[in-house]
């Protein structure tokens, strides 16, 4: 979504890192370049004007650190006050009551059912038990919707066709909600495609019913600087506690994320990224920061790693590969662990840098490669994963011949693994020798980070 924004606050980055000191004069002429790049993105006026004279406050009165260029301070400057403007930290759900309530509500197409849903399931892996109550009874497919993906997670849903009183719903709700041992309950409730003010009074009389702990608006991200407007008018109305932004994977251009806390006061506390129910994480505002400024985004990294890969999987491959034991049936295992982090290019945008990386790169290459080896080995037979060695020339013919690939890509590949399992005996044996002399081998030197050369 930060794409342009990011593209352009870099290249104003490039600049300030040649200057020699800091003065009104080059300092103005910076902010310019970052003031036209937050209006392209559709931040608010307001919010772009004000941004820009605290940086330029900030720049004139800190005293620049020795250590540091005065372009790099100013850099620091611009990232410190982007992270307060987005939020300053991320700010958690409040939970209190058993069941917890919390109420979504937006505008029709902001992505509320799926959100709820999204939302739902993250409380499940935090040791939540929710209930999904389907509260909008309006749009004739919504209740079904929010049946379907409430099943496809395994999260119960609460639905009631053919009642129209939104109130009697949530009535029933409350007292379904114990039979099926929950204890926080998601209320996706009705949109209109503009606010008016039936919907609003809807929403007010389900509130003081329900009095959830949260009332959370979906806000669609590419409306820009329009979700804002709608942002304002339902935090009059209901007090909202907090945001939740979707379609961050579009072309918006991030005016809704840069504008929201300035003008309503209220944190962004979660983000969609897909479509898919993992797709959904909170929002950290120096995270976000460090994204747009193109630092990248190692710690949310990490977090994709720890939640897909499977940890006693990993320890598993890690220890067979230190061994030497490590086989083609192993290395399959390895390219699925590799392939639920997502794609490619989603994973290069988290490393710093690698935003930049990514422009003109055909990372698309990347997992095609990946898919033509899980293609290569899926045509094995599991004999021939387990024991390489039996691979001859006719049973090389027939795995390439049933994987669509040439014998030279098998040839290149099984040449590629036995350099790499080669590779893991020396290290094994390094590790051996190390014990006897009272050290260890390096970390890091292990695990998942084994298939390097396979994808060239």
């Amino acid at each position: 979504m930060f794409d342009s924004l990011s593209s352009r606050l870099q290249n104003v980055f490039r600049n300030l890192r040649g200057l020699g000191k800091i003065s009104e004069s080059n300092v103005s002429d910076s902010l310019r370049d970052v003031r036209l790049a937050l209006l392209e993105a559709d931040v608010n006026f307001k919010v772009a004007r004000d941004f820009i004279e605290t940086v330029k406050t900030r720049a004139l009165g800190e005293q620049v650190i020795q250590s540091v260029s005065p372009g790099q301070q100013m850099v620091k400057i611009i990232h410190d006050e982007l992270v307060n403007l987005l939020g300053a930290e991320n700010s958690a759900l409040q939970l209190p009551g058993n069941p917890a309530c919390l109420l979504l509500g937006g505008l029709h197409g902001s992505g509320k059912t799926t959100s709820s849903s999204k939302l739902a399931r993250l409380l499940q892996k935090q040791g939540r038990q929710p209930l999904l109550v389907a509260a909008d009874v309006y749009r004739p497919a919504a209740m079904e919707q929010l049946k379907v993906l409430g099943d496809k997670l395994g999260i119960p849903v609460f639905l009631q066709p053919g009642e129209t009183d939104v109130l009697q719903i949530a009535r029933d709700a409350l007292a379904f909600a114990p039979t099926v041992g929950a204890n926080t309950i998601v209320f996706d409730t009705a949109g209109r495609l503009q606010i008016d003010e039936p919907l609003v009074q809807e929403l007010v009389r389900l509130r003081d019913l329900v009095k959830p702990s949260e009332i959370l608006l979906v806000l669609d991200a590419a409306t820009g600087q329009e979700a804002v407007n709608v942002a304002a008018h339902f935090d009059r109305a209901l007090g909202v506690t907090g945001a939740i932004l979707t379609k961050l994977d579009g072309d918006a251009r991030g005016g809704a994320a840069l504008s929201f806390k300035s003008v309503v006061g209220k944190p962004i506390k979660f983000m969609g990224t897909g479509e898919k129910a993992e797709d959904f994480e909170p929002f950290h505002p120096e995270r976000m920061a460090q994204r747009i400024l193109g630092m990248g985004d190692v710690v949310t990294l990490v977090e994709k790693a720890a939640e897909a890969v499977d940890q006693k999987t990993a320890m598993d491959l890690e220890e067979k590969m230190r061994k030497g034991v490590f086989t083609l049936q192993d290395f399959l295992m390895q390219l699925r662990e590799m392939k639920k982090l997502g794609p490619m290019e989603d994973l290069v945008k988290l490393l710093p840098g690698g935003a930049e990386m990514v422009k003109g790169a055909d990372l698309s290459k990347s997992e095609r490669e990946f898919r033509r080896m899980e293609g290569i080995l899926c045509g094995m037979t599991p004999k021939e994963r387990a024991h390489p060695e039996i691979l001859n020339a006719k049973r090389r013919q027939r795995i390439a011949k049933g994987s669509g690939v040439t014998v030279t890509e098998v040839n290149n590949m099984l040449r590629r693994f036995e350099e790499m399992r080669e590779m893991m005996r020396k290290m094994g044996k390094m590790q051996k020798m190390l014990g006897k002399l009272g050290g260890k081998m390096p970390a890091g030197l292990g695990g998942m980070g084994g298939m390097g050369g396979f994808g060239r």
